[in-house]
């Protein structure tokens, strides 16, 4: 499986890559398992914010309102009742929700195999033959961009994500950095375009086309 292959510079190589069949040739039917994944993804990275308060939280309601017997109306014993505007929530968030999904290690990795089948498919991939920016400038960065011609949410996967890079790309509106061994379901499935280097593409290879994945 040829991919559209880049020098350092941003040339166009006269050899392309190739990438493996069993990471990115797989022939997907059913996307039931890539949903759980980025379903998962999204739970496991969500903040428990919400909270409400119960009766016994809410400030004030020490006082009874009014007498128990002989005022004609309904006896109460506190303002704060979850009946009375301004009281407690009755069953509300408290804040210890637990959302996070759990996938397994080989259903997680099938997914992110599929994820990146289908971008083969579509096009999607671009292969670089290394990404440094000496300078971490987003000059640099967003030039390079523009010579291999990737434009959207890009995606770009390295072998190790440093400062220099970090700093060229975290300011660029749509592109992301990331290195290989963090690489998700979410980022793949979210990219327009995905530019990898030789040598997290060998990594991804090693770790999601072994015997284990």
């Amino acid at each position: 499986m040829a991919v559209e292959t880049f020098t350092k510079a941003g040339a166009k190589a006269t050899t392309p890559a190739k990438l493996s069949p069993k990471v990115f040739g797989l022939r997907v039917e059913n996307h039931q398992l890539l949903k759980e994944a980025y379903v998962a993804y999204l739970a496991n990275g969500r903040a428990n914010l919400a909270k409400t308060k119960k009766r016994g939280e809410v400030r004030g309601g020490g006082a009874k309102p009014w007498r128990q017997k002989g005022t004609g109306r309904a006896r109460t014993g506190s303002i704060r009742s979850p009946i009375w505007s301004g009281g407690g929530v009755t069953f509300g968030p408290t804040g210890e929700e637990n959302f996070s999904r759990r996938m397994s290690i080989k259903s997680k990795r099938l997914a992110l195999r599929q994820a990146l089948s289908l971008a083969s498919k579509n096009e999607q991939i671009k292969v670089i033959d290394s990404i440094s920016f000496a300078d971490g400038k987003v000059k640099s960065a967003s030039q390079l961009l523009d010579k291999i011609k990737v434009r959207g949410r890009t995606l770009l996967i390295v072998d190790k994500k440093d400062d220099n890079i970090d700093r060229a790309t975290r300011n660029i509106q749509n592109v992301n950095a990331i290195s290989a061994t963090y690489l998700s379901v979410f980022d793949v499935l979210n990219a327009d375009f995905i530019v990898v280097t030789k040598t997290a593409l060998t990594k991804l290879e090693e770790w999601l086309g072994g015997s284990n994945g």
